[in-house]
C-alpha cells in the first residue's frame, strides 16, 4: 500500500493522526517541562577576589547580592567591578544551564531546543566588547 492509499484507508488515517498527535502532546510536555525548569532556574557566582556573590535568575536579574566584609578594604570602583564580574561569570553559566534544560527535556537532535538555547545565550551573555585602542587597558580587580 502507498502513503496516497494509506490516507484513503480510514484505519491508516486515524492510526497516522492518532500517532501525530501524540507527537504534539509530548512536544508540548516537554516544552511545559523545559519552561517549568528554565523557570525555576537560579544561578549563583562570585568574583576572583571573592568580594562578591550575586544570584540571578533564568533571564539574568539579580535575585540576590551577597558582599563580604572583605570590601572595606577596597575603593568602591573595585567593589563595583568584583559585582559586575560576578554578574557575568552567573549570566555566562546561566546560558550553559539553560541549553542543558533545552537538550535534557527536548532531546539532542530538537531544532527548538536549539533554537531556545541560542536565543537564552543571546539573552544572558553580552557580545565582548570591542577592543579600545592600542595601548589602552582596562584595570583588573587589583589588591590593597
Amino acid at each position: 500500500m502507498s502513503d496516497g492509499d494509506a490516507f484513503l484507508d480510514p484505519d491508516a488515517s486515524r492510526e497516522y493522526l492518532r500517532s501525530w498527535k501524540d507527537r504534539v502532546d509530548q512536544q508540548a510536555a516537554n516544552t511545559q517541562a523545559m519552561s517549568d525548569r528554565i523557570g525555576q532556574l537560579r544561578v549563583s557566582a562570585e568574583d576572583g577576589n571573592r568580594l562578591a556573590e550575586v544570584t540571578i535568575d533564568a533571564s539574568g536579574l539579580l535575585v540576590e547580592l551577597k558582599l563580604t566584609d572583605r570590601i572595606h578594604q577596597f575603593a568602591p570602583e573595585v567593589v563595583s567591578r568584583a559585582v559586575m564580574a560576578a554578574l557575568r561569570d552567573a549570566r555566562v553559566k546561566a546560558a550553559a544551564q539553560s541549553r542543558e534544560i533545552a537538550v535534557e527535556t527536548m532531546g539532542p537532535d530538537s531544532l527548538s531546543a536549539r533554537t531556545i538555547a541560542d536565543r537564552m545565550q543571546q539573552l544572558l551573555e553580552p557580545p565582548e566588547p570591542e577592543p579600545g585602542p592600542p595601548g589602552e587597558t582596562t584595570p583588573g580587580i587589583g589588591r590593597h
